[in-house]
Order: C-alpha cells, then sequence, then structure tokens
C-alpha cells in the first residue's frame, strides 16, 4: 500500500527519478524553456519552484543547499543572479506549463514548461494590468486623484481664456493707437491752413 507517499514515481527508481529532475531543472534553468510530458513537467514544478525561491536570498547557505539538488554550477550562477532578480517581486508561481498535441510514438500528453518572467508574449500584458485593491479607503483616493485632476483642467481653462482675453485686447489696442495719430494729423493740418489765411 502506498499512504501517504506522495512522490511522483515516473516510473522510475528513487535515484533515477531524482537525477533526471535534476538535469531537468538545470536545463530549465539555462534554456528558460524546455518541451517534455505532461507528467514530468508537473513534477518538475515541484522540484524547480522551491529552488528559486530559495535563490531569492543569496547566501553561501543557500547557494549549497540548491547546489545539492541542481549539481550544476553553471545553472545555480545563473540563477542567483539573472533569475533571482527578475522573480524578486513575483511571490510564487515562477513556472508556467502549457499543454500541447500528444507525441506521435506514443501518444503521451506533451506540454512545455517554462519561467513566466522570461516570456515576452505574456509578460507585457501583465505588466500592462491594472491592479485593483480592495482595501478601505480606496474610493476617497480614487475621489482626491480625480479632484485634483478637475482642478488641474479647471487651471488651465482658466488660462486658455486668459490668452485669448490678452489675444482680443491686443487688436483693440491696435486699433485705439491707429485712431489717435490719425487724430493727431487732423489738428495739425487746420493749423497749417489757419495760420496760411492769415498770411494772406
Amino acid at each position: 500500500m502506498r499512504h501517504g507517499k506522495k512522490v511522483d514515481k515516473l516510473g522510475r527508481t528513487d535515484s533515477h527519478r531524482k537525477a533526471m529532475l535534476a538535469n531537468m531543472a538545470t536545463s530549465l534553468i539555462k534554456h528558460k524553456r524546455i518541451t517534455t510530458t505532461l507528467a514530468k513537467a508537473k513534477a518538475l514544478r515541484k522540484y524547480v519552484e522551491p529552488l528559486i525561491t530559495k535563490s531569492k536570498n543569496d547566501t553561501t547557505h543557500s547557494r549549497r543547499t540548491v547546489f545539492s539538488y541542481v549539481k550544476d554550477k553553471e545553472a545555480v550562477t545563473i540563477l542567483f543572479r539573472e533569475i533571482s532578480e527578475k522573480v524578486a517581486s513575483r511571490p510564487g508561481g515562477y513556472t508556467r506549463i502549457i499543454k500541447l498535441e500528444n507525441r506521435l510514438g506514443d501518444n503521451a500528453e506533451m506540454a512545455f514548461i517554462e519561467l513566466v518572467d522570461y516570456n515576452e508574449v505574456y509578460g507585457q500584458t501583465a505588466k500592462a494590468e491594472k491592479k485593483t485593491t480592495r482595501r478601505r479607503g480606496g474610493k476617497k483616493k480614487a475621489t482626491e486623484k480625480t479632484a485634483e485632476v478637475e482642478a488641474a483642467e479647471v487651471e488651465v481653462a482658466e488660462e486658455v481664456e486668459a490668452t485669448e482675453e490678452v489675444k482680443e485686447e491686443a487688436p483693440k489696442a491696435e486699433a485705439a493707437a491707429e485712431e489717435t495719430p490719425a487724430a493727431e494729423e487732423t489738428p495739425a493740418t487746420e493749423e497749417s491752413s489757419d495760420t496760411e489765411e492769415k498770411k494772406d
């Protein structure tokens, strides 16, 4: 009976299974995506995600612990330098499994497993999505933001109106300036005609 034994045997002995999962974890860390059977992909997810979590804390102890599972120095270096920086803000769920068509030879269910943060197709939409909060006081913040935006719009509208008024006043001032020299010229002509009459 197999009570309490939750390990996926995958048709292998214990040593074979551990070696296979270590090799698959190394390949996943180096290549960021691998294609395998669905059962192996699910077993690999349970194997590699705790190692990625451990890589967030870069200490000698955590490096040695991860190395005891992966057994590849280059993979450990990549995990602690590159991958740990990418997944620093993610609280778990570092891998994604997507099913593929069944394999031709034995009709096995196939899938690929990949690191979530290294996929450009899905990563862009995840970043673009706006995070919604359900905490209390969210409405106050939203109303404050809308009030600030409305106040800014009112200020801009007032500035536009002021500039329009200045533009309207400018032609009036130019017209007034044109009228005043004409008015000044007429008395001069009248004075000159008066002086001419006196001379005669």
